[in-house]
């Protein structure tokens, strides 16, 4: 370190000197600041200051930057570079005292010489790294990215027939690991055990039977630790369908068997048991009704018992033959056994139908295996409570619905466009649909609340298309106080009345001398209607029977309603059909013991059938043949057919010897004849040896009717 510097000469000096060393030693490191200052401020005009301390120490501070005067002085410019970048004029600096610093230090020469100026790239900061998702396929790494490809895509395709697995796009994050450490007491297990067969699997729920087994086992005494019940821990069985959830615990409430016994899921089971177990009894005879091939279970037997069995299966073979009822035309010769005849394969009863009257019989337009049966009951004149059920083909013995009503019901019929819906006419006048998907007995809509409801017994309602082939369709109703009306389902059941009934004169001229009666009441004007039947190709076009023996041929649209009057009958017209085949024919049957053919262009009858003298109660054309025609009365059952004969029946049995046959229907899709009795039973009998249908019937019909006075 350099020495003390001499003070400075003249009067002003010592005189400074003088004051210097007067001071006292706190003082001088005053001034020694005060010089720092003006030191400082001297660096920045390009002066070198230092300072001292009284001891004659340099305690001048070095600067904090130092620049490279090599650089600056070669160059003559006021920017360095480093090796980190550019380094610039501190910002504390003055520029003007800069600036005019260096013109009057650089030259001419220097100002012209050229500076170099180097730019380095500072190192690269990695802000976000995404690995890319696609890989050329010429890349080192494709062969294996493709196998890990073609390996997940068996998995994916293993895993979607799997119940547990759902194909969805997601982006998962991978937690982060955590460790837990958790003290507790030692885990202990117990041992249970309970027998568990396929009927408690198939009736009740896992948890069910654990619930229900578990109180009556108990748990089995271990030496190595004690049973969890007794520590006070609840040991639970999940079941199946519980999964992953919480437990159910050994305390809960106990099945009684009344409640196992009431379950859904067992009425369910036990539902689907006795179809099964009906299918297996009526089993050749449901195959007779398909007209399919009846198999024969062989039957596996030693040939020690061979010849002891002969003898027994030949009895029983004569025993089932004489079980097996065939009906056939009791006047037929043996020569002429191959005619029309009846074979009786079941009946739809039950202990809940006897007693009660069918009344009406309905197909589902749907399920041709479903029938609807409306059922009544009259003792002493006085009006029970009626039934509609409705019986399936799987089960003959039992109805799959049962919809108690309290009055008697006396038409039923099934919607087409909406085929779960039941049209139900009772004896009070009332109209009630039922969802027969439903279990419940209540409606879903009643004409009860209605004003325009009938006040007299609905003997005939019927869904009718609006157009051909349309399934839009109007129910239509025909009651004992005389109006033809059609209804309108909405939140409730009202009608509007399309025709009312009214009373006719008999049509003969009066004799000589006979005085004219008096007008009736406006009481007994309205005739009260029984029976109704649309044109088969026209919906617009119905006939309308009517309690004093007349039929109307009405039109739903125009002023005058009713287009002709039909009369030939002496009591009330119970049923008219028109015939599939020949849309302008059609029969009729009343209470008069007779049948009558009619022609729609001429009012007197064409032909007349009577064999019996009872009341013919239901007449039906059979589906494919416009000659045969079935008809029901009090006694027997008759089959006509046209083309064999106009003047008695193929076929005359008497097919219910509990009751009195009051309705029939024919199969949909089989050969056979449904007839209901007063007894409350639906006997099922399959047609044989009709004539098949051919495609002349029409003509023949017109070329049989036509001696008879047909236009």
């Amino acid at each position: 370190m350099p020495g003390p510097r001499p003070p400075p000469a003249g009067p002003g000096a010592a005189a400074a000197a003088g004051s210097v060393g007067a001071t006292k030693a706190p003082n001088s490191r005053k001034i020694s600041t005060a010089s720092q200052r003006k030191s400082t401020q001297n660096g920045a005009l390009g002066g070198a200051v230092q300072v001292f301390d009284d001891e004659g120490k340099n305690v001048t501070p070095h600067p904090l930057f130092q620049p490279n005067t090599a650089v600056t002085s070669r160059h003559g410019s006021s920017i360095s570079t480093t090796k980190s970048g550019l380094d610039e004029t501190e910002p504390h600096q003055d520029p003007t005292l800069s600036m005019s610093e260096g013109e009057a230090a650089l030259t001419e020469a220097e100002l012209e010489q050229r500076v170099d100026i180097v730019l380095s790239e500072t190192e690269t900061l990695w802000m976000l790294d995404l690995p890319t998702a696609l890989l050329s396929t010429e890349a080192e790494e494709a062969g294996r990215v493709l196998e890990r490809n073609k390996i997940y895509a068996e998995i994916c395709n293993a895993k979607i027939g799997s119940e547990y697995f759902e194909e969805k796009m997601v982006q998962t994050i991978s937690g982060a690991a955590k460790t837990k450490e958790v003290q507790c007491e030692t885990i202990t297990t117990a041992e249970k055990g309970m027998m568990v067969t396929c009927w408690d699997l198939d009736t009740l729920d896992a948890s069910e039977a654990a619930q229900t087994e578990e109180p009556r086992m108990p748990a089995r005494k271990s030496n190595r630790s004690p049973p969890a019940e007794e520590q006070g821990q609840a040991v639970a069985v999940p079941s199946a369908r519980e999964g992953a959830g919480p437990a159910r615990s050994h305390e809960e409430k106990e099945w009684s068997p009344e409640e196992i016994l009431t379950s859904a899921n067992l009425q369910q089971d036990l539902v689907v048991m006795e179809r099964i177990l009906m299918e297996n009894i009526f089993q050749p005879k449901l195959a007779r009704y398909r007209q399919i091939p009846v198999l024969i279970e062989p039957v596996v037997i030693s040939e020690t018992e061979e010849e002891a069995d002969e003898d027994e299966d030949e009895e029983e073979k004569e025993e089932e033959k004489q079980e097996e009822t065939s009906l056939s035309d009791p006047n037929q010769s043996p020569a002429e056994g191959a005619g029309p005849r009846l074979e009786q394969l079941w009946s739809y009863r039950c202990d809940l139908t006897n007693g009660h009257s069918v009344s009406s019989m309905a197909w589902n337009k749907v399920n041709p295996d479903l029938l609807a049966v409306g059922y009544r009951e009259f003792v002493s004149q006085d009006q029970k409570k009626g039934l509609a059920c409705c019986w399936s083909l799987k089960n003959p013995m039992w109805p799959e619905r049962i919809f108690h009503c309290e009055h008697g019901v006396t038409a039923v019929d099934f919607s087409l466009g909406s085929p779960n819906l039941l049209a139900v006419g009772m004896a009070d006048g009332r109209v009630a649909i039922y969802d027969v998907r439903s279990r419940a007995d209540a409606a879903l809509l009643d004409s009860s609340a209605s004003l325009n409801k009938h006040k007299g017994p609905v003997w005939q309602l019927r869904w009718v298309e609006q157009d051909r082939g349309d399934k839009n369709e109007r129910l239509m109703c025909i009651s004992g106080d005389g109006r033809m009306t059609q209804w309108f389902i909405q939140q409730r059941l009202d009608c509007s009345d399309v025709m009312k009934i009214k009373r006719t004169g008999s049509g003969k001229k009066k004799l000589p001398g006979e005085r004219e009666r008096k007008s009736e009441g406006p009481i007994s004007q309205q005739a009260a209607g029984m029976c109704f039947d649309f044109h088969p190709e026209d919906t617009d076009i119905f006939l309308a029977g009517t309690e004093e023996g007349h039929i109307h041929c009405c039109s739903c649209s125009g002023k005058e309603q009713i287009l002709g009057t039909y009369r030939g009958h002496k009591g009330p017209v119970y049923k008219v059909a028109w015939n599939p085949s020949s849309t302008d024919t059609f029969l009729s049957c009343s209470a008069d013991w007779s049948i009558l053919l009619w022609h729609r262009e001429s009012h007197t009858p064409l032909l007349t059938f009577t064999s019996v003298t009872a009341f013919v109660h239901d007449i039906k054309w059979a589906p494919q043949s416009a000659f045969i025609f079935a008809a029901v009365n009090e006694r027997r059952v008759e089959i006509w057919d046209l083309s064999v004969s106009i003047f008695q029946p193929v076929l005359s049995c008497a097919a219910s010897p509990e009751g009195n046959l009051s309705s029939l229907l024919f199969a949909r899709n089989a050969e056979c004849l449904l007839l209901g009795d007063s007894s409350g039973q639906v006997g099922v009998w399959q047609l044989h040896n009709l004539p098949v249908p051919s495609t002349e019937q029409v003509a023949s019909l017109c070329d049989i009717v036509a001696p008879a006075g047909a236009v």
